[in-house]
């Protein structure tokens, strides 16, 4: 349990004004002393605090009650940054010049810069240079790579406003930083580079594999990424465990056709109190019970708006305790695939085909 401190709200919207300098110059600080400090990206929240310390990991994992295996990414304020902290080369080149700034996180091998409490033991540490204009002051501001897990406690779904930073980390941090909603909601496409042109892809995100084969060629997608870990395989990037992203509550997720999904989740409503992640198409047919628990992600085509919604319909539908979360088993092809490999963790892999 980590030791219960006062923390510190600090609501930015502009940070180029005054008063954001001001304020994102004092969090820089923080960080610099070995505090933690929560800040927006435009994939979700980020846990920080100075990568190039041993402690100050030590106190992230503290902080999200998240096992020390799990390595932690750094976050940089330009891709050129990578260096002093990692062996770059010509593939991180051409990844960084189509992807970053933005949601790409890239595995290296380490430089002694960062020591392996935040790499979760590793000799690689994983890159990214966020695009949101917060958090890239802030690091420039703290003068250091900033390490950074999502804002939550160790397994629940990624927060995607300051609200949901609150509800978990209130006491754990120094101080939390409101840059109101993330917008993308899914946390970073990872990639791995061993070799010239050897790319595989560990965790998808907003950057899919068909845009990262446009600029590298042949991408590999790693089993980990739609299958559970193997028995004494090793966490490469962080998202890889069996059950993660997860609310309390049960969730089970749905294969099926459309139609016989939908019989299904009317049957449910009767059978249970179940809460129900659908389709906007399917309102209508789902408001027939007196008190629905529906948690409506979007239509079923805009899979932008789902990965936007999900982990905040996750933390909503997991709040009304009901005895079962059902959700719809997302497509595997393009941002589905990150919507899909999210989404079997937080059930745990519980498929139902119906």
């Amino acid at each position: 349990m980590a030791t219960l401190l006062t923390t510190e709200y600090l609501p930015i919207g502009d940070p180029s004004c005054d008063l954001a300098r001001e304020q994102l110059a004092r969090a820089g600080r923080r960080i610099r002393d070995g505090g933690l400090v929560v800040f927006p990206t435009e994939t979700v929240y980020g846990l920080g605090g100075d990568a190039t310390r041993a402690e100050s990991a030590r106190r992230i994992y503290a902080a999200k009650g998240r096992p020390s295996d799990n390595p932690l990414i750094i976050h940089i304020a330009d891709p050129q940054d990578a260096e002093p902290y990692a062996v770059t080369c010509d593939t991180y080149d051409r990844l960084a010049r189509a992807f970053m700034p933005g949601p790409l996180t890239v595995i290296l091998p380490r430089k002694p810069t960062i020591p392996t409490e935040t790499t979760g033991g590793l000799e690689t540490v994983a890159v990214r240079c966020p695009s949101h204009p917060i958090a890239r002051a802030l690091i420039r501001a703290a003068g250091t790579p900033i390490a950074a897990p999502s804002a939550n406690l160790s397994g629940k779904p990624s927060p995607t406003c300051a609200r949901h930073v609150m509800d978990d980390m209130d006491g754990r941090v120094d101080i939390i930083i409101d840059g109101g909603d993330c917008e993308i909601g899914l946390e970073s496409t990872i990639v791995a580079i061993s070799g010239e042109d050897n790319v595989t892809l560990l965790r998808p995100g907003a950057i899919t594999y068909d845009a990262l084969c446009m600029v590298i060629g042949k991408v590999q997608i790693a089993d980990a990424v739609t299958e559970q870990l193997k028995e004494g395989e090793r966490v490469l990037s962080p998202g890889m465990k069996y059950r993660h992203y997860a609310p309390d509550s049960p969730v089970v997720l749905l294969d099926g056709a459309p139609d016989a999904v939908l019989q299904y989740l009317m049957h449910e409503q009767q059978r249970c109190r179940c809460a129900i992640l659908c389709y906007d198409e399917e309102l209508s047919a789902l408001q027939t019970s007196g008190e629905p628990l529906l948690f409506p992600v979007g239509a079923r085509d805009d899979l932008v708006t789902q990965a936007h919604t999900l982990f905040t319909l996750l933390r909503h539908a997991d709040r009304a305790l009901p005895d079962i979360i059902y959700a719809h088993l997302p497509p595997m092809d393009g941002l589905g695939l990150a919507l899909y490999n999210r989404m079997i963790r937080a059930a745990a892999h519980t498929i139902k085909r119906v």
